[in-house]
């Protein structure tokens, strides 16, 4: 969970968090972009707040960079499936180092490097994150790329591995592939041995899909998507298909799944949630399968630590490589937002702390 807030009078918020244990001589405030009212990225603040301290259970981050992500754009507009009541900090990715730890923490030192998720508070120079949520980061991993990689190669994998049980040899489809998760799927479908298709809007974003392993790319804004994928598979169609933008590609997509065909339903990044007549998983023997990385994080916490193993040996081998494109100072949060709404982000940005 997020920190929850109070305001406390002269632009400071308290964080209403027990203070079980306070590391010595902690800043009293530090700086957080507050979500004060329901709005867009334009109506964020940079402010003031109470330090946070670490409860029973819970670990006391000094955030050195927190990722940017399209949940984040609907948390603060209060369209998202947790809707916190401001003010609250957007961010639901961290790295950092340990500064405390509460009661009944065990594993985890003062000092260590690690990653975390939230559910919200990410953009403040420190948080506080349920132990459970927090995991070791090998040591000479940038911070900046830690904080871009929880959370898309957490849903991507979870999503391949976990939901569509993607095996070597199959065909794998990715729509909005130069997108944060769209990315690490794509990276993560080639590591894993299938045929990747990556399916974007621009001639710029599929070469960045190409560099991160897609076999075929397809421009779906230029080209029919249902015909050049079947012109790619020689008429057999995909196995899976990776959706995290929903709208008017989705139907086309699912049409273009073979028989026992998985459609992973991921996001909404379009905007719109499409509506998909029930005879067609009838008529391919196909799955729609929905795609919860959050709530699976919750339910099956030892599975979910197991993946994130994975995923940074694969990290820390350079099996995998994610794509930071930009990097924004805390002031600057509001505008990571705008550009991620506006599309001009390929890859992932971060926001990186005051040193």
């Amino acid at each position: 969970m997020g920190p929850m807030m109070h305001g406390q009078g002269c632009g400071v918020q308290q964080f209403k968090l027990p203070c079980h244990y306070q590391p010595a001589l902690p800043p009293l405030v530090v700086k957080a972009i507050l979500c004060t009212r329901h709005g867009p990225p334009e109506s964020l603040e940079l402010l003031e707040v109470a330090a946070p301290c670490a409860g029973a259970g819970e670990v006391l981050i000094k955030v050195e960079a927190a990722g940017v992500n399209f949940p984040d754009t609907l948390i603060i507009e209060g369209r998202y499936q947790f809707r916190p009541e401001p003010p609250f900090s957007p961010g639901a990715e961290v790295a950092g180092k340990i500064l405390a730890v509460g009661t009944g923490v065990e594993g985890l030192a003062i000092g260590a490097p690690v990653i975390a998720t939230l559910t919200w508070g990410g953009y403040a120079e420190q948080v506080v994150a349920q132990a459970a949520n927090v995991t070791l980061l090998p040591s000479g991993i940038d911070p900046g790329v830690a904080a871009a990689f929880t959370l898309v190669y957490g849903t991507s994998f979870h999503a391949l591995r976990d939901r569509a049980q993607l095996s070597g040899g199959e065909t794998l489809l990715v729509l909005g592939a130069a997108g944060g998760v769209g990315l690490a799927a794509v990276e993560l479908g080639a590591l894993m041995g299938a045929r990747v298709i990556a399916a974007a809007g621009s001639a710029e974003r599929l070469q960045v899909c190409k560099r991160q392993g897609a076999h075929h790319l397809i421009n779906y804004e230029t080209e029919n998507l249902r015909e050049t994928v079947r012109g790619i598979t020689d008429g057999k169609g995909v196995d899976v298909v990776y959706d995290a933008v929903g709208g008017r590609h989705s139907e086309a997509a699912f049409r273009s799944l073979d028989w026992g065909g998985r459609h992973l339903v991921v996001g909404f990044a379009a905007g719109e949630i499409p509506r998909l007549a029930l005879n067609l998983p009838l008529l391919k023997g196909a799955s729609l399968v929905g795609v919860f990385w959050g709530d699976f994080v919750r339910r099956d916490p030892q599975r979910h630590q197991a993946n994130m193993n994975q995923l940074l040996s694969w990290l820390a081998n350079g099996h995998v490589r994610p794509l930071v494109s930009r990097r924004y100072p805390l002031e600057a949060a509001p505008q990571a937002l705008r550009d991620l709404l506006e599309r001009r982000i390929q890859g992932k940005a971060v926001i990186m702390m005051p040193a």
